[in-house]
């Protein structure tokens, strides 16, 4: 995702490496993929609850002014049930964020921001803070680093009230670490919010760190809401190359997750939310929509039929609320209802 105010993110690893990594892991068509990971077998955890409707809409809102829509949280339309505050701020020790409130964005004090996370709350929503981002520098690679992160995350949700953490971390994880981290977050905040939104190539095998780390929490994981843009050409779980841009790249690589052992539940769609928030990989409303369509009820497919539906699927995400209020929230209005309306 384009962080603060660099400019927009250069494509990513080709399709030539996408199929080295699908055929290392012995994918090569839907429901071929092996079985999920399971949690470590001494752990017995709290039950997870949250706000997070069965069907969710997630939006990442900006920290910062790059040109998009300037909104505080209150500005957020109310189609978006999980709010992704962007970005966490690295610290002087390894693993360990902050956040700061950036003046760009019009807060004429923390208190009042924190007063908008909790009329969000209040209607219903959650709000998560993310870690990372294109230039996020964050780096969990080791038991202190991975400690460091889960103490800093915890205080960040006691201090603003966040309901958890988004990893969008782009320049690679280590699931040993990471997993322990976020355990270490849902030891403290049983009910805790986490999301995700690895690039392509980062969900392309269940062998990936990514997806390694996804399954290794996957007993209270919210969502993956992989970002199928600046991706170019992918391999989908059929092993045919798509074209990002299309209906078939979204529910192909939907189905790699679908089938490499996430729940339904823990799949959504990230998208941008206008071809100016993105490199690449744009798409209309109503293409998204098709995709839902597709992974939950099997019509309005391209090329690709999925050999099952998913109707649990969890919905969609778009980078980002300003982006989609710079576009007049056709994001929230269409997909956003689109969504919601799903059974």
């Amino acid at each position: 995702m384009v962080r603060a105010r660099s400019g927009r993110v250069t494509s990513r690893l080709a399709a030539a490496l996408a199929a080295a990594v699908l055929a290392s892991a012995g994918i090569l068509a839907a429901g071929t993929a092996p079985a999920a990971a399971a949690p470590p077998a001494a752990h017995t955890p709290t039950a997870h609850t949250s706000a997070v409707p069965g069907h969710a809409v997630t939006g990442y809102w900006q920290n910062f002014d790059n040109g998009a829509t300037v909104q505080k949280l209150k500005d957020v339309n109310d189609a978006y049930d999980i709010i992704a505050v962007a970005f966490a701020d690295a610290t002087g020790r390894p693993g360990a964020v902050t956040f700061n409130l950036d003046p760009a964005v019009g807060y004429a004090s923390v208190d009042d921001f924190k007063a908008d996370i909790k009329a969000k709350q209040a209607a219903g929503k959650s709000v998560v803070i993310s870690v990372g981002g294109e230039k996020g520098a964050v780096s969990v690679n080791d038991g202190a680093s991975a400690q460091n992160f889960a103490d800093s995350v915890n205080g960040l949700m006691d201090e603003y009230g966040f309901d958890g953490v988004d990893i969008d971390l782009e320049n690679g994880l280590s699931a040993t670490y990471m997993t322990q981290a976020l355990r270490a977050v849902h030891t403290a905040h049983s009910g805790v919010v986490v999301t995700m939104a690895p690039q392509t190539i980062d969900m392309q095998s269940p062998q990936t760190e990514y997806f390694k780390t996804a399954l290794g929490i996957k007993d209270f994981l919210t969502a993956v809401n992989m970002q199928y843009y600046n991706s170019g050409s992918m391999n989908g779980c059929d092993g045919n190359v798509y074209a990002q841009g299309t209906v078939d790249f979204l529910t192909s690589l939907a189905c790699i997750q679908l089938t490499g052992g996430l729940d339904p539940s823990q799949v959504g769609l990230g998208v941008p939310a206008s071809p100016r928030a993105a490199g690449g990989g744009y798409v209309d409303p109503s293409v998204v929509n098709a995709a839902l369509d597709c992974l939950t009820r099997g019509t309005s497919c391209g090329a690709f039929t999925p050999s099952t539906t998913y109707p649990g699927l969890r919905g969609a995400m778009t980078w980002s609320t300003n982006w989609d209020a710079a576009g007049g929230d056709a994001f929230a209005n269409q997909v956003g209802a689109h969504v919601h309306s799903l059974p």
